[in-house]
Formats: structure tokens, sequence, C-alpha cells
């Protein structure tokens, strides 16, 4: 079915050595204990955001954008209920069933499959290539696509003979791992839902998601986790059995087995059952379910179907131009956090679909040894969220000034060539002339050597998502030879809706929309920016038994809005301008959006980490700032040392600072100094004085998962930062008078 057109926009379809020497212990702290998210953009807890923009009605030129047509730019009314026993654009129910939104030709036409069609077709033309690989001490251990799929049977056999009811939960909580893949295609196999809990969260967390989901059967990495829902389990009345995939069970108890035994009550079971489960599954039922982040309230089961996985599977296979293994084998690393659709998507699905290989990474991956795996597997495909690209940007910084003078010129010259090169040929779209023969030495002297410290010599598809990253990593790693590639989506676009490709990328933006996926960009203003609204099969069905919500995120027509602000350019690539709920509306009335402003501030003073904009109905801007410092490798907190960059940052402007304390609060005039000078650039390039950035303040400790501050991607949560830092924001409006510029002199000697 095509989408209805009476909406808005609607457009179719360093020296090498010394750079990466010591990535090894690069930590990043990102989500999972032991991992972190997505390739794409998360819906947090705002999906009403879009009702604050759906009173005008606004016509828009054609020659604004290309392949678009002038619409009706009002949003319409919230879908309708649909006729019984007629399935909708919609449900919220874990047993309802939607109309999927074919298409009549392309890939939007595609035949809908389930998942263990899918699953099947792959063991049909891949059986002997390997599927899954881990390390077990030295041991690398195989499981090749024949015996995955029947280890994924076992497991459904043994789901059911525990009691898994249909349309109930699975809860999957640990690091990545083969028994984390088993057990959630075994669930859904069964009839079940998968539903992947991220390892970070609380008991409390954790029974929300398990109790939202009707879990019979809750599968744990290990005595940590287990311990988390044995502290909740009394709250939970269809929890029938608890799983530990790792490690021995410290003490025995009732409805609790190891892996081991868990296979082994399904092995021997009789096959018709299960089978007659499978042939009853259609591909417009649900079959997972992502749990939003909720940075702003309880999360919210999004329900994803077989056909949104399978589908979406297929489409981005395609439009990235992966092979199959019968041709050559596509590798990929799994480490970032399962419970969140990207890293299923990259991991499990798109794999699975062209018969590629996943490697999984240890516990530790962010702590330290991602790179060791990387070196190890050598993927053709890599995810990293902004914080392991920045993360890694980071440490080749710090390795690269104590290098020799001589390799940090050359190095210097190369980055230089390697910008300019592959800013041409993003220019020209991927088409370039003659190889310039500055660029061929060096890729030679430097180029290589670097993609191979970093384990990346046959990646030529690295990708970013989830979160916003900077221009100036973008830059870092394109001047490397390394472009980086951004993707946008969200969970209930089950992961991406626009990717960026080799021959068709802009920096800052996010690509150009999946064949057979459509983007429309609601109620836009006199720049062309409008909330981002998607369409297509990978649309999901609804948020688990909250049909308000579902209401809100799709409109009457089907379309998905995302809540966030974009605009495309000339050419149809899309860019992210900002999210309507974070939109900064002052007491004059100006709206402002916040992350162009932080990103600047960021760009202006690289020893900040993390910025947050104040002003939502205040008289002026200001601004909370946090200095890049080390985390604690194990608890992911942040420490009071600065990182190695930030020290060598700091000397360079002329102070022995090496903490966070002694630099918060204008402890250090020359810091203080140098960061009122780059807010001061930023002001200058201010579309207006109440975009200024007027006061400012150091905190004592950079933003954090655990500290509460971002969410398990990374972003922001802007609602707990201006509780959390209540007293800071209330300081910078004490005073009666508004200042109408840059206020915040020098501290006293």
């Amino acid at each position: 079915m095509e989408p209805p057109r009476d909406g808005g926009f609607l457009q179719s379809s360093c020296a090498a050595g010394d750079c990466v020497a010591s990535l090894d212990d690069v930590a990043v702290d990102t989500a999972n204990e032991s991992s972190e998210e997505e390739s794409t953009g998360d819906r947090e807890e705002d999906t009403g955001a879009h009702d604050e923009v759906t009173n005008a009605k606004t016509e828009i030129p054609n020659e604004q954008l290309p392949n678009t047509q002038t619409v009706n730019a009002r949003r319409p009314d919230s879908l309708s209920v649909p006729a019984a026993g007629e399935p909708g654009l919609w449900t919220s129910q874990g047993n309802g069933e939607v109309k999927l939104r074919m298409g009549e030709s392309g890939l939007a036409a595609e035949t809908p499959l389930t998942i263990h069609q899918m699953f099947t077709s792959a063991v049909e033309r891949f059986g002997d290539c390997t599927a899954l690989s881990w390390k077990e001490g030295e041991q690398q251990k195989i499981l090749n696509y024949r015996d995955y799929y029947q280890a994924c049977r076992t497991a459904a056999k043994s789901f059911l003979k525990l009691g898994l009811e249909r349309y109930h939960g699975v809860g999957i909580l640990g690091f990545n791992s083969s028994e984390w893949f088993i057990s959630d295609i075994g669930a859904i196999l069964a009839g079940g839902f998968a539903v992947g809990i991220y390892t970070t969260n609380s008991p409390e967390a954790c029974q929300y998601v398990a109790e939202n989901c009707k879990a019979n059967v809750l599968v744990v990495e290990n005595h940590k986790q287990l311990q988390k829902i044995l502290q909740i389990q009394d709250q939970l009345p269809h929890l029938k059995a608890i799983v530990q995939y790792k490690d021995a069970l410290k003490e025995k108890r009732p409805n609790v087995y190891t892996w081991e035994e868990f296979m082994e009550l399904g092995r021997d079971e009789p096959d018709a059952p299960l089978d007659e489960i499978i042939a009853s599954q259609k591909p417009n039922q649900c079959c997972t379910l992502i749990y939003t982040s909720g940075t702003t309230g309880q999360p919210k089961g999004v329900m994803l179907s077989h056909d949104n996985l399978t589908w979406t599977a297929f489409a981005i296979s395609r439009h990235v131009r992966l092979t199959e293994a019968t041709q050559a084998q596509e590798c990929v690393v799994s480490y970032l956090p399962l419970s969140h659709i990207a890293a299923q998507m990259v991991d499990i699905w798109v794999t699975m679909k062209v018969g590629g290989a996943t490697y999984f990474a240890q516990p530790d991956a962010l702590k330290g040894s991602l790179v060791n795996t990387l070196k190890e597997v050598r993927p053709t495909a890599f995810m990293g969220v902004p914080r392991v690209w920045e993360k890694m940007q980071e440490k080749m910084k710090s390795v690269s000034a104590k290098s020799s003078t001589v390799r940090r010129k050359v190095a210097a010259w190369a980055k230089d060539v390697g910008l300019q090169t592959n800013l041409t040929k993003m220019s020209q779209n991927g088409a370039v002339g003659r190889t310039p023969l500055n660029y061929r030495v060096a890729k030679k002297l430097v180029f290589k050597k670097v993609r191979k410290a970093l384990g990346l010599d046959r990646c030529n598809k690295c990708y970013t998502g989830a979160a916003p990253i900077t221009k100036d990593t973008l830059e870092f790693f394109l001047s490397l030879d390394i472009p980086v590639y951004e993707l946008y989506g969200m969970s209930e676009s089950t992961g991406p809706h626009t990717i960026s490709l080799p021959d068709a990328f802009r920096l800052t933006s996010c690509g150009k929309e999946i064949p057979g996926c459509k983007t429309k960009l609601h109620n836009p203003d006199e720049e062309g920016n409008g909330e981002i609204c998607f369409w297509g099969r990978h649309v999901f069905m609804g948020y688990l038994n909250m049909a308000d919500k579902t209401e809100e995120a799709l409109d009457s027509d089907g379309w998905l809005h995302s809540g966030d602000l974009g605009k495309h350019d000339q050419n149809g690539f899309l860019f992210i301008t900002g999210r309507i709920k974070e939109l900064i509306i002052t007491a004059g009335g100006e709206n402002i959006p916040p992350v162009p402003i932080e990103d600047a501030v960021k760009e202006a003073v690289p020893l900040i980490s993390n910025a947050m904009l104040i002003g939502d109905k205040r008289k002026f801007l200001s601004m909370l700032l946090t200095i890049k410092s080390q985390v604690n490798g194990e608890t992911g907190t942040p420490e009071d040392e600065l990182t190695p960059e930030a020290v060598e940052l700091c000397k360079k402007l002329g102070s022995s600072a090496t903490r966070v304390s002694e630099i918060c609060g204008g402890r250090d005039r020359a810091i203080h100094a140098a960061i009122q000078e780059g807010i001061n650039r930023v002001n200058e390039k201010a579309t207006s004085n109440a975009q200024r950035i007027q006061k400012w303040v150091v905190l004592d400790q950079d933003f954090s998962i655990t500290g509460g501050e971002l969410g398990p991607t990374m972003k922001l949560k802007r609602p707990v930062v201006m509780k959390m830092y209540k007293e800071q924001i209330e300081n910078f409006y004490k005073e009666v008078a508004t200042p109408s510029t840059p206020d915040n002199p020098l501290p006293p000697k």
C-alpha cells in the first residue's frame, strides 16, 4: 500500500603506529556494564511532541526540495481503530495483527517472511558457513548455520517445556553471546516475544519490563544479573523459570537452570508441537519487543513484527550492498547492547540474511579489549555509537602527541591530504578521476597502517548512529581515510530509516532513506525544518498495551512521527536539526534548538566533554559544562583525573591542572579564560542576541550513564540533568538585571 499524500513534504523513496599503538587500552564508558548502544536514534519518552506543531497549514513551494510535491502540512488526526476482524496499520495488543505497508514494486513489494522462513532459507544456502564465533579461553568456537538453527529449535522446545505461553515474553539480560542469540530466536520460534533487557537496569527496571511483557522465562548472563531477578521474582506472577547462561550456579534453587540443563530439557522433545506453532506464525504478528530507554518516563514496549525484522534486514543488505556468503562472507563484531534494535538488526538479522559471520567480543570490550577483537576478526563492517568513535579519536590524539616531531609532521601532512581527497570524492558522489599521487603516498605511509592497527583493514563499511556525532570526529576519521557513515532511525522504525553510502554521503547528514521507505517533513518552517516522519514496512506495530501512546506516535494516515526536526538539502540528504521536545523557548518567545550550540561549544573548547544549554522560559541562555575525565573501568563512573588528552590541552593553555576539581568553580584562571574565549567565538556566530550564551559553569563531575545524566545510548537526559543541577541553574538567574553581554568575570586571585 502507498502512503496517503495529504500530510506534508513527501519524498520518494598521525604516524600510523603512534596514532593507535595503545588503542587496546581505550575505555569507552557506554551502556552495558560490559557494553553500550545505536545504530539508530532511539525514540525517547516524548512521543506526544509532535502535538506542539500541529495547528498550522503551510504551503511550501516545489523548488525548496527535490522530488517533492506541495502538500498540506497539517498533521492528520490519530489513527482510527480498525474495524473488527480487519487488521489496521497498528495494534497495541500482543496477539494482534497489522496491515503491512506493502508497495506495488521494488523492495517494498518483496514477499513477507517470518523469522523461521528467513532462517531456513539461510540454512539452505549457507548451512556450512560460520554463523557465530566466540572465544573460550584461547580457543575459538564456531557454530555454522545448520547447527545454529538446530540449537534455536532445541531452545524453543525447552522454552515450551518450561511453560512459555503464546505471546508472552522471554527476557534476556546479559552481554552478547551465542546463548543470547539462541534464546532470542528460540523464544520467537516457540511463539513468544524476544525481549532484551539492558544490563545496566536496576532490579526495579528489570521488574517493570518483565512484568510488562508477561515474561514466563528470564535468561540471565551470570550471578550478578541473577541476583537482580531473585530480588524481584515475587513481583513477577508470570515468571516460571530462570536460566543462567554463563558460569556455574552458586546455589541450587527451584526453577533456576544452567544453560546446559536448559538445553537438555528440549533435546528429546518431539518436533510436532513446535512445528505446529511455527506453521501458525504470520509475518504481520509480533515477535520482538524493544523497550525504549524511557528518558522521561517508563519505557514503552515497541512491538516489532516478523516482517519488520525480515524486510528491514533484506532492505538494508541490498541498500548497503552486502555480499552473500556464497561469494565472500561478511564479518561483524557483536559488542553493542542487544537490548537495542541497532545491535539486533546488524548482529542477528542483517548478518543472517546474507550468511555473514558474527564474532562476539569479550564482555570488557568497551573497557579496553574491543580493539584486540577487531584486530583478530578484521570485520568487513563495523558499527560504533559516537562515543566509541570519540574515544578512539581521543586515544589516538593522546598517543600521537607523545610521538616524535617528524612522525607528527608526517601524520599531519597525510591527514590533510586524506581529508581534502575524501571531501573531493564526497562532493563528486564517490566518483574520482586519477587518484592524486600524494594520496597514494599517504595511504602507504599512514592510512594502511592506521587501519591495520585498528583492525579495520578489511572494513569498507564503518557506521555511526544512535546519537549525534560531531563534525570534528567525522573529519578526523575522514582525514585518516576512514569515512564513517551516519545512519538515522529509531526503535519504532526497526532500526535505520536513512543510511549514508560511499557514493552518497555528506558530513553531518544521516543520508537518504532506504529504498521502499518514504520521508515526510511535517509542518516545515521558512528554513525547511520540519518534523521527520517515516513510512514503510519498517514502521512498528504499536506500543504493547499502550493504545494512547501508539496513537500519539502514528497519525491517521499511518506515518510515524519521530519527534526529531530535520531538513533536506538540495540533493535530498537529510540533516537532523534538533528535537521538538528539546527546543528551548525563551521568555522572549524565541525558539532555539540546543544541540547545534552545544556542539559548537564542544568544538570551540576541546576540553569540554558534555555541554547542556539552559534557557527554557528564561530571559537569557546559560550552559552547564563538564570536563573530559578518566572513567572507572569497573563501575563506569567518571573520576576526578583528567584524560591524557585533557592534560595536554591544559598544558597548552598554560595550566598545570590534572584534575577536574582543580578547574571547576572557576578555580583555574587560565582554563576559565580559555572556555570564555571559546564561548565568545560561538556567540559571535549567533544568529540573534537571544542565542548567545550569557553564563556558564563547569560541574565537578562528567555526565555518565551510572550518574543518571545519560541514557543507554549516551543521549542527554535533559529533564534529569535539570533536576540534578537545579541549584547551579537557579544561580544563573538570581540577578534581576538581564545581562546583555557574556558576563563571566575572572575569579579573584
